[in-house]
Order: C-alpha cells, then structure tokens, then sequence
C-alpha cells in the first residue's frame, strides 16, 4: 500500500521549533558575540509561545548556553537539547522536514544538503537530521529517487499545507551554478515533492533576490500566510538589480493557481533599504520571518520601511502577535530567522 504523506503549512501546530546556537562566529566576521545575544533573544521570543529544540557543539556549551538563559530569563523547561557538532546553524537547510503520514503518525524526511551546493565543509550538518529524528522518537526516511538522495534545502521551498509548493529555477534547475541534482528535470522535482511532501501542484518562479549565496531560496522572495494568499516582496526601485527579478516573479504568482484550480491570492510587501558589508550585498528580506503557533517573529533592519512590513503582516496573521527581531548583526550571515530555524510539526 502507498504510504500518503503531506508537509503541514508553518502555521499549523508545532511540537516545537528547532534551532542550533552558534558555537563559534565564522559566518558572522566580527559580530559572534552579538550574534550569540541576538540568538538567546530569539530563543527567549520562542518560548514564550512553544519549545524550542536546540542543538549544540558541545556539552561545554550547553553549560553556557544555560548561563545565557538564566541571565536572558528564558524558561529552561521550554529548552530541549541535542549534542551534535555542526559547520553551520542554519537548520531550515540541514535539518530534517518534518511529514504526517495518512496515519497521524509522523516522519522525519531526510534530503540531502551539500551546503548550498557552494562550501565543502558541510559533513558535519549532514548528520543533523539523524539526530533530530533519534531526539524525537520518529522514523527518519531518506528522500530517494532513481537509488539516489536527493538534495533539497527547506530554504528553497515554501508550502501552502494542502499541495501547493513554491520554488524558483535559480536554484533547482541551474545547470552550471551550485548545482543540487545534475541532470533533474521539473519532473523529477515535482515526482520527488509529490512522494515525499504529499505536493500535487508546483509553482516555478524566476530567480532570487541579489546577494542570496544559496543561489535563489524562495523563502526571501514569497511566503503562504494561509491556504490561499503569500506575501511577496517588491522592490519599486527601478535601478535595483531586485527590481526586475520581483517584479517577474510577481507576475508568475498573480498568474499561478493553486491545487485546486484557484487564483493566488497575493499581497506585496516592501523591500528594506539595501545593505552592504565590504564587496557582498547583504540579502535583506522581511518574508524570511519565523511562525510560532502564537506569533510570527520579524526580521527588522533599522529602516524606513520596518514599520509598513509590520502592518502588513498583523493584517495578514490576525490572532497572532507580530514581533520585530533587529537583523542588522544576524543578516551578516547571510540569512535570519527562517533560514535559522525549523518547524517541528505537532
């Protein structure tokens, strides 16, 4: 008998949300300290609502860590931890997706993760999946196709919960930059998805915004705050190389149609201002923000724009508070709050 999976959407129930505290600062040059303070204040934002499921390097730091929350006054009781040395913290990529089966039972889907197709020191992260299935007692599935596993990132998708799934040419079908899966056709990806994910409807978009080094993620361009509507980013400023992109993008949404043969509901949201640190654009997004069951926590920039991103977003999430988190230290990573953690269906 055919095993029936489906991905919930992000704003269904969670067991809690995964993250990794960052042992040392190599993708934050010159900003680890804030970036270790920046964490404990998401931590301390999370569990206000749900458990937090954290892994860290080491026992050593488990220790310190525990010192931080006490100082930060965040509930230990909502901590869970994994011992489990990593390269990198970003969990949406490394981590495991979590599936309901047509049982109720869950799985941890396994893909795989090359880091981005871009870094080699990426063996450590490819074990995080494992852990994380062990941590919560549930089955860990490899995602094969064609007897081999398939490379995906979470950052490189986004869902709607009943078999819709966003995600962007850039970065599954580029042939010749940070390539996943040589040889892959839409096909073979929405084959996989349909398997694994329970999608029955994929929509392409173009590219991704400037300066993204995961070569097009969807989750800074466009996300589904319900069954029906995403919210996308604009940028109005024409000579911004992120002008055209959007904007292409924006039409192929305003065209889509959901699994069940409905138009896409979609509501723009700004750009922040552009961000630089020597020669690399910074990708600044307010649509890489995190769903708690209760809240929806809010990359924010220290710019003009902070403000309507946050209006837009209470209209868009009613019942669940909207919680700017300062990103100007943590986007020098190159990502923020999504790209760090990673839902726990429930």
């Amino acid at each position: 008998m055919t095993i029936q999976r489906r991905l919930p959407a992000e704003w269904e129930k969670h067991q809690a949300t995964l993250l990794s505290f960052p042992a040392e600062g190599r993708d934050w040059p010159g900003k680890y300290h804030a970036v270790k303070w920046a964490f404990m204040e998401i931590i301390r934002k999370v569990t206000a609502y749900e458990p937090v499921i954290l892994v860290v390097k080491s026992e050593e730091l488990r220790k310190k860590v525990l010192v931080m929350m006490e100082q930060a006054h965040v509930d230990p009781q909502m901590v869970s931890f994994i011992l489990k040395d990593t390269n990198r913290n970003w969990m949406r990529d490394s981590g495991p997706i979590v599936v309901k089966r047509d049982d109720g039972s869950r799985e941890a889907i396994r893909f795989g993760f090359t880091g981005w197709a871009k870094y080699g020191n990426h063996k450590k992260d490819q074990g995080i999946p494992e852990a994380v299935a062990k941590h919560l007692g549930i089955p860990l599935v490899p995602a094969m196709y064609n007897d081999k596993l398939v490379v995906l990132e979470g950052g490189a998708i986004d869902i709607n919960g009943t078999g819709t799934l966003i995600t962007t040419e850039e970065c599954l079908m580029d042939a010749e930059t940070q390539v996943r899966n040589p040889g892959f056709t839409k096909q073979d990806y929405e084959n996989v998805f349909r398997e694994y994910l329970g999608i029955t409807n994929t929509i392409w978009l173009d590219d991704g915004i400037d300066g993204d080094d995961t070569h097009g993620h969807v989750d800074d361009i466009c996300r589904f705050v319900n069954r029906n509507t995403v919210v996308a980013v604009q940028e109005k400023n024409t000579k911004d190389p992120n002008h055209k992109k959007l904007e292409a993008n924006l039409e192929i949404l305003k065209n889509a149609r959901l699994e069940n043969g409905e138009k896409l509901n979609v509501v723009t949201i700004p750009m922040p201002g552009r961000l630089d640190f020597e020669d690399l654009r910074l990708p600044a997004s307010y649509v890489n923000f995190l769903m708690t069951e209760g809240a929806v926590l809010v990359p924010v920039f220290n710019d003009k724009n902070d403000y309507k991103a946050l209006g837009i977003l209470a209209d868009l999430f009613p019942g669940r508070d909207i919680i700017g988190i300062g990103a100007t230290d943590l986007i020098w990573g190159l990502g923020t709050l999504h790209c760090l953690s990673h839902e726990i269906a429930g």
